[in-house]
């Protein structure tokens, strides 16, 4: 679990310092080419992926956040427990998705609202900008989904054959 700490704190420290770097360094809905089909663009979301609930009262969303990511924050430890020894693709998946989960609090806590900067697109196609917690977010649910079908489709192949 230890591991899992720390690979959330990595998660967290180059998602923090990449917004600061970001924000520091373009205006704000300044958009820099750096690879055909991605761009840094510095936008701010107040709302959640796909900016939903963007538009709601800041109050609200700043509470309805809070205690969702709290509670996010919280089960994925409570989780991360029960984790048995040597499932380390389990624990690197939830470490990801905490990593992210607090990297986008803090951001609320400080801003009310998420630094993103990752422009990806196909010709005028552009998937909603995102930064490093969002990444580790999806890369982890992405890790865990696959682990779960994996395991399951195993398991079924192992019970056809008995």
């Amino acid at each position: 679990m230890i591991r899992a700490i720390l690979l959330a704190g990595v998660v967290v420290v180059v998602d923090q310092i990449s917004k600061a770097l970001i924000s520091r360094t373009m205006d704000l809905y300044e958009s820099i080419p750096l690879l055909p089909s991605l761009n840094l663009t510095y936008t701010r979301n107040p709302g959640a992926a796909f900016s939903l609930l963007a538009d709601a009262d800041a109050t609200f969303r700043f509470w309805f956040f809070l205690i969702v990511s709290l509670a996010a924050v919280v089960m994925i430890l409570g989780f991360l427990r029960q984790v048995p020894p040597g499932e380390w693709w389990t624990l690197v998946a939830l470490a990801l998705i905490l990593g992210g989960a607090v990297g986008n609090l803090i951001d609320r806590m400080r801003f009310g609202e998420v630094i993103d900067f990752i422009d990806v697109y196909a010709g005028a196609y552009h998937w909603p900008v995102f930064n490093v917690a969002d990444s580790g977010i999806t890369v982890g649910m992405v890790m865990l989904l696959g682990h779960l079908l994996f395991q399951k489709g195993a398991q079924a192949r192992s019970a056809s054959t008995l």
